[in-house]
């Protein structure tokens, strides 16, 4: 049986482990900080998310803590609707689509791989310094701590250690650094009565003027009297870079006015922001695309392989997706090295492709289409702006890049036709803003 290495405790790296448990493996997790926090806002986890939740037997878990997604609603900046959709098995998936707070989400995953694979299977504060392979093993190397071996030998090193990956950097030094969009992100949580059906995705705003806001549930009766926490992320373009860092704070007031003009019967978008429980400030950002994600008996896994911007709610699933594949090639090929390389060959070319539409603003060009016919003014039919035909093949088409076609698109099964190759690759990256 194969001593395998995870290097990094976040939901990717996690799912990993229980996914290769699965696989009868008994992996060893290295996490650099000392203590997990439960950090972070909220995620959409897509139907093909839920899909490997319940596979790995904790959907009843995740229900208890997520909001099922009953409808997606995309708005105007005067908040006049421009489509709807239902969502997961309301649309006519075999699966739910849930909201749910990254930190509750990723120490549900921590609770499992503890109760599965014993709590001795995590080391952390083990900060990665370096790794050496050979054609037998990977030896790592960690920075001196309390209760840190200085020194790990295993026969697979997989690094599911995100954006700013260790492994990464010593397997890709050049790309270390990231792209940023020029967009920051407003990220809050505020604890409200319900709004709507209780279980709403909105699409608010007029990128060009206001910026883009995002709103949804995360949680359930958080306070005992049936109140909701509510995630919402606020985009806004032309802005310096930030800190690289998810836990700055800062006061709404910057952007709590930006939607006064929003009116909905259902919500009041403006008081949300101002009463926010906590705001946080970051960039947006993601890396370029490698070439390359297998090196011999080391692999990248998540958010190390392919950071991608968090729209359409495919960051945390593709990641999912990736812990399942890597298992199973595992278990399936007795050489390690052909393993990893099957893997990558499986997954890389497609979570390229995603992670290229991501930068292209994925299904929230919508309201950017809009707003540039309509000069941004009111309508009396949204018909009259875009036809509904247009709006749906254009969803059709993101539903399909995303690896989740819709139950009713009757169009090709065929993959997108753009293959994003290692040429297309260094095009991007050389026109990227890499800062």
């Amino acid at each position: 049986m194969l001593d395998i290495a995870i290097v990094g405790a976040g939901p990717a790296g996690l799912a990993t482990a229980l996914r290769l448990h699965q696989k009868g493996f008994r992996p060893k997790i290295y996490e650099a900080v000392p203590d997990l926090k439960p950090l972070g806002v909220g995620i959409d986890i897509k139907v093909y998310g839920t899909k490997e939740v319940t596979e790995l037997g904790l959907l009843d878990a995740f229900r208890k803590i997520s909001v099922e997604a009953k409808d997606s609603i995309f708005l105007t900046g005067h908040g006049q609707e421009i489509f709807a959709e239902k969502c997961g098995m309301h649309m006519g998936y075999d699966h739910e689509q849930r909201f749910v707070h990254r930190g509750t989400f990723q120490f549900m995953l921590l609770d499992a791989v503890k109760e599965r694979l014993g709590p001795d299977c995590l080391t952390f504060g083990a900060r990665l310094k370096r790794f050496e392979q050979d054609d037998t093993g990977v030896d790592l190397f960690f920075e001196p701590a309390e209760g840190v071996p200085e020194r790990v030998r295993a026969d697979v090193v997989i690094g599911v250690d995100g954006i700013h990956s260790a492994v990464k950097r010593q397997l890709h030094p050049e790309a270390a650094r990231t792209h940023y969009s020029g967009v920051a992100m407003w990220r809050g949580v505020t604890v409200m009565p319900p709004y709507g059906n209780g279980g709403m995705i909105l699409h608010i705003g007029d990128p060009i003027r206001q910026g883009s806001l995002i709103v949804y549930p995360i949680a359930d009766n958080v306070d005992g009297k049936g109140n909701q926490l509510i995630n919402w992320v606020c985009e806004q373009s032309g802005k310096p870079k930030g800190l690289e860092d998810w836990n700055v704070r800062i006061a709404p007031d910057e952007i709590a006015h930006v939607f006064d003009e929003v009116k909905l019967p259902y919500l009041d978008v403006s008081a949300m922001i101002r009463n926010a429980r906590e705001v946080y400030i970051y960039p947006l950002i993601d890396n370029d695309p490698l070439d390359r994600w297998s090196f011999g008996r080391v692999t990248l896994v998540g958010d190390a392989a392919h950071a991608m911007y968090p729209r359409g709610g495919n960051g945390v699933c593709q990641a999912l997706v990736d812990a399942r594949v890597v298992a199973e090639k595992l278990a399936e090929i007795a050489d390690p090295v052909a393993a990893l390389a099957a893997y990558e060959a499986e997954r890389r070319e497609f979570v390229n492709r995603l992670v290229i539409a991501n930068r292209g603003e994925g299904p929230e060009v919508i309201r950017r289409m809009v707003e540039e016919r309509s000069g941004g003014k009111p309508f009396d039919n949204i018909d009259d702006v875009i036809p509904r035909a247009e709006v749906e093949a254009l969803f059709m088409e993101y539903h399909r890049k995303a690896g989740m076609k819709r139950p009713d698109d009757a169009g090709s099964k065929a993959p997108v036709k753009e293959v994003f190759t290692e040429e297309t690759m260094k095009r991007v990256a050389a026109k990227a803003d890499i800062r």
